[in-house]
């Protein structure tokens, strides 16, 4: 992947928010292993996403489960389910995503900046 440099107003454009997974669900219509997540995000409300972190996260260790997502992204429809943010995350060696989260409690709806 190239390294493109882009400007503070661009990064601007990136809503990433951080919210709390309240409900998971198994995804058996996906393409690859995938769980269907509702997220908190406080005053921007509930939204849904889909996320291929079947390999190293149970449902179980997911719910109450702070993440970062983007928020501002064109919702994506993925077989039967509208996905309306994108949680984001860091693959491992082994090509696992690794979710980015808060290393200490904050407020759901709170943009990372």
């Amino acid at each position: 992947m190239q390294n493109k440099e882009i400007t503070f107003e661009d990064f601007l454009k990136v809503d990433i928010r951080i919210g709390t997974i309240i409900e998971v669900n198994d995804f058996p219509k996906a393409k690859k292993p995938a769980y269907q997540l509702k997220i908190d995000f406080g005053a921007l409300g509930i939204k849904k996403s889909s996320a291929q972190i079947t390999d190293l996260y149970t449902k179980e260790e997911l719910l109450n489960k702070q993440i970062s997502a983007i928020v501002n992204f064109k919702p994506r429809q993925i077989a039967n389910f509208m996905s309306e943010v994108l949680v984001i995350g860091v693959y491992n060696v082994q090509g696992n995503v690794v979710l980015l989260k808060p290393s200490k409690e904050i407020k759901n709806g709170e943009q990372i900046s």
